[in-house]
């Protein structure tokens, strides 16, 4: 609570903000949609404007165990949780805590966005999935085709409930394709997503077709273009058919303009007017033609329209121009609104609540004050943030790409429909996560990587770096100027003569269609254990004095840098590790899922059932993943591979226990982390030389706190990614 109270507050503003709509509006406001979509309950026809999914996804559920209040008590916690959500996903890609919470805040505290939830209606539900659809594809740094594949799946969920979502694939397919790591993962990912939302759709195709016998995704689509044409259609001047001539407005432009778009695309939705034209007449192919010919002829003033439309949404305050949606649909107003006759709003709410409409004067007057005194978000400040995201999008952050694209392309094609305040409410959930992003991504330092100055005569070698400058120079003279396979195996050993060979022996000579080669890090040993990695075939480089485990695994990393590996394994000379897993570690880097991966004995086994160790691996473990938010089963498992660039770039100064230590300042440090299951098996020869459990414990510990408050301070802008354990 100390470090996050801005985002708590808010939470506690928006939580009571909800409370009094509660107690002001029983048992739920009715719109004129509200009807259609009670009405579908039960059988779920899909052949109105819009697709069915609120009444399957949340309506429908929802009504079986509850009644009307139940269910905007529901879409209240949802919109709190639509805050909460904003602010955890910025605060995973390291936005500042009050820029985080001023991003959740429009969902949290805008009136317009309580009032839609305080409606039976599918707006909200709209939004939480476009959330979801992020929190899904952007979670990752790199989005593999599983996420991706989630994420068209929501996506399709999304168009169920708003038909507008079906344009929401373009962008995701971008930032896919942009943002998925190498050319074949971003493809395959991109390909999954594309599968996957086409999939749902098709099998809600093929519904509407059991009912209506034409694969569709509504029953009026296209009332909806002919409406956006007919109030700008040139009847006198356009080539028009006998049929289409029945269709297009007689009334001047200007008028039709004042009427609207909504007055034309519910026109022939009336009965009577559809009973007006001839007999037999097919008006749904009449409207239809006639959008085709303006839409070819008239370009300019269509996309006119629709531009007008979405600059509408980024006013100061909220506006209303002629022709549009009445705005008073969205406000609080004193007495309980009545979209149609009382009796038949009454009826329904006698049928999925007591019946009582009521609305409380003094809170219903609060709430209306505080929506028309300035409760509501600036259309300026979400221009703002539009305007940041598309500038973060341009410094290459992908997530900004993709919460920009989604709300551009939402906003944009709700425009092209028609303007309205409510289809407005998106761009509160994705505009102010984009300018958040946008503005972190403007304003961090990135980090200047300079190259270590080499010493001049002048300059004194430090004393702790002698035995190592003499092992780099014996290294040298043994095997002058080589290349590396893109694999080494890197061991670190110190006296470990009677077991080397065997491990040495194990490492094979390719691994994933990559050469392998084994280079072992002699630290100071006492008996044979460099004679034995020569032996064995191994390159070696011995250290005059042992330095600890951390220290040898260091100067290995280096040399695999210089030479030109690709990737570095590391395992223990002391036969723990079974070789014949490498695949395991090798195959997610190669394949671009992952920057380091790391074996668990928890997820897999292990040959050294000692409680004390086991309760140890568990404690460590959970404070690992406590103290980085990522989980993590096993921290000190030293069977683990990584790109070659990723130990040479964190600080690495421990001596001893540097499993943890990388694996900390990996964690906090951003790299994607990937956990497998593999066997810790028994020593084959030798003794630990971790000393006894208790000075273990008190040292190990030591190193993993240390470790994290270093890194804390020292912490990039790097978003972190989430370690993965995969069964």
């Amino acid at each position: 609570m100390r470090s996050h109270w801005p985002i708590a507050l808010l939470v506690l503003g928006g939580a009571a903000l909800r409370v009094v709509v509660q107690l002001a509006y029983g048992p739920a406001l009715l719109y004129i949609d509200s009807f259609r979509y009670l009405d579908d309950l039960g059988y779920f026809f899909p052949g109105r404007i819009n697709p069915i999914g609120y009444e399957l996804f949340l309506l429908g559920p929802l009504l079986v165990v509850g009644d009307l209040s139940f269910v905007v008590a529901v879409q209240h916690v949802l919109g709190l949780a639509l805050g909460v959500a904003i602010y955890v996903l910025l605060q995973r890609f390291r936005v500042h805590r009050w820029v985080a919470a001023l991003a959740a805040a429009p969902v949290l505290l805008d009136a317009y966005q309580v009032q839609i939830e305080h409606n039976i209606m599918s707006d909200l539900l709209f939004q939480v999935l476009l959330l979801l659809a992020v929190v899904v594809l952007a979670w990752r740094a790199r989005p593999g085709p599983v996420p991706a594949a989630i994420g068209g799946v929501v996506l399709g969920a999304a168009v169920l409930v708003r038909i507008v979502g079906v344009t929401l694939v373009v962008p995701a397919v971008l930032f896919l394709l942009l943002a998925a790591g190498n050319r074949k993962r971003r493809l395959l990912a991109a390909g999954a997503l594309v599968t996957a939302f086409a999939a749902v759709l098709f099998s809600y195709a093929m519904y509407h077709r059991s009912w209506n016998g034409v694969l569709a995704l509504g029953g009026s689509t296209g009332s909806v273009v002919y409406g956006r044409t007919a109030a700008v259609a040139d009847c006198a001047n356009l080539d028009l058919t006998a049929d289409e001539k029945l269709v297009c407005p007689d009334e001047p432009v200007e008028v039709r303009k004042r009427r609207g778009i909504d007055f034309y695309v519910q026109y022939y939705n009336i009965p009577r007017n559809v009973q007006a034209l001839p007999e037999d007449f097919d008006h749904i192919a009449a409207q239809g033609s006639l959008a085709r010919k303006v839409l070819l002829h008239q370009p300019l003033d269509v996309l006119g329209g629709i531009a007008g439309d979405f600059l509408k949404g980024f006013a100061p305050t909220r506006t209303q121009s002629p022709g549009d949606v009445p705005l008073d649909r969205w406000q609080f107003q004193t007495t309980y609104p009545m979209h149609a006759s009382p009796w038949y709003v009454a009826e329904w709410a006698e049928r999925h609540d007591d019946g009582k409409l009521t609305a409380d004067p003094e809170l219903a007057g609060f709430l209306r004050a505080y929506q028309l005194g300035g409760g509501y978000t600036s259309g300026i400040a979400l221009g703002v943030a539009l305007l940041l995201g598309i500038a973060g999008a341009l410094r290459r952050s992908a997530p900004c790409l993709l919460t920009t694209g989604l709300a551009a392309t939402a906003l944009l094609t709700s425009a092209a429909m028609e303007f309205s305040w409510r289809y407005q409410l998106p761009g509160l959930v994705l505009l102010p996560i984009a300018g958040a992003l946008g503005i972190t991504a403007i304003t961090e330092r990135r980090p200047k990587t300079k190259e270590p100055a080499m010493p001049t005569p002048k300059q004194a070698i430090p004393e702790q770096a002698i035995p190592e400058q003499v092992a780099l120079d014996d290294y040298a003279a043994r095997y002058g100027q080589h290349d590396f396979a893109p694999v080494v195996v890197l061991i670190a050993a110190y006296d470990e003569e009677e077991s080397i060979g065997a491990v040495l022996d194990a490492v094979p000579a390719f691994s994933c269609g990559l050469a392998v080669d084994a280079l072992v890090v002699v630290d100071g040993a006492t008996d044979g254990t460099a004679e034995a990695a020569l032996r064995h075939g191994a390159r070696t480089c011995v250290l005059p004095a042992n330095r600890g485990q951390g220290a040898a695994l260091r100067l290995g990393y280096r040399l695999a840098a210089e030479h030109g590996a690709r990737y570095v394994i590391t395992t223990d000379a002391d036969g723990q590790y079974d070789l014949r897993e490498l695949p395991k570690l090798l195959q997610p880097l190669i394949d671009g899922d992952a920057d380091f991966v790391t074996g668990s004995r928890r997820l897999g086994s292990s040959q050294r059932p000692q409680l004390t160790r086991r309760i140890g691996t568990h404690v460590f473990a959970w404070a690992v993943s406590a103290m980085t938010g990522q989980k993590v089963t096993d921290t000190s498992f030293g069977f683990r591979g990584m790109r070659v660039e990723v130990p040479n770039s964190v600080t690495l100064e421990q001596p001893q226990y540097q499993s943890a230590e990388l694996l900390v300042g990996v964690l906090t440090r951003g790299y994607r982390v990937l956990e497998q299951p593999m066997a810790m098996l028994a020593r084959t020869a030798g003794r630990s030389k971790k000393g006894n459990n208790l000075l273990y414990g008190y040292r190990y510990a030591r190193v993993v706190i240390g470790t994290w408050l270093r890194e804390r301070r020292r912490a990039t802008a790097a978003a972190p990614v989430r370690l993965e354990s995969v069964a």
